[in-house]
């Protein structure tokens, strides 16, 4: 996998990411994206290029100015299995805390991937971002089979800065 290229999409790739996002709706997994949605958000997505075919894809979608959603990760059926998925959301969490969101979540149907990763299942309420932009208008509201999980970004630093816990032993360390 020497030609595996992750980058940001451009436009012009909005028809492979549909594409595979079409493709792959058989699983269950996955909702469907309107190819004119892609196009106008396609700066919102990274890419897997392995020598021309988009092989894998991840939207950072913003759900306010402190939450973002990792949306359409998706990984073609034939380069499963080779870490694709686990960089792309590595490069979204990177992203994410670059442009100042303090948390990550996503929506999984199997929460498992998301949890090997630092991610911790919590209820939707605690999601309100998600509830008020996607939520209230599925025909799945309230049934749904999602799990919501997040990730803390820039405030898990801050708290293990001021944790009371770590304040002590500081204090004790000081004293001694």
């Amino acid at each position: 996998m020497t030609d595996l290229i992750i980058r940001p999409a451009t436009a012009a790739d909005a028809e492979a990411i549909h594409a595979l996002v079409t493709d792959h709706l058989d699983e269950g997994h996955l909702l469907p994206r309107e190819l004119a949605e892609l196009r106008v958000h396609a700066d919102r997505f990274i890419v897997c290029d392995v020598t021309g075919r988009i092989a894998a894809c991840a939207e950072l979608a913003p759900l306010s100015k402190k939450v973002a959603e990792v949306r359409s990760l998706v990984v073609s059926r034939d380069f499963r299995g080779v870490g694709l998925a686990y960089r792309l959301v590595g490069e979204l969490r990177t992203r994410a805390r670059t442009r100042g969101f303090d948390t990550l979540t996503a929506f999984a149907h199997d929460a498992r991937f998301f949890v090997r990763q630092g991610f911790s299942i919590v209820p939707h309420v605690w999601v309100p971002e998600k509830i008020m932009t996607d939520c209230v208008g599925c025909p799945l509201f309230r049934k749904c089979a999602q799990h919501a999980v997040v990730l803390p970004l820039q405030t898990q630093q801050l708290y293990r800065r001021s944790s009371p816990l770590v304040t002590a032993e500081r204090s004790r360390a000081r004293v001694a």
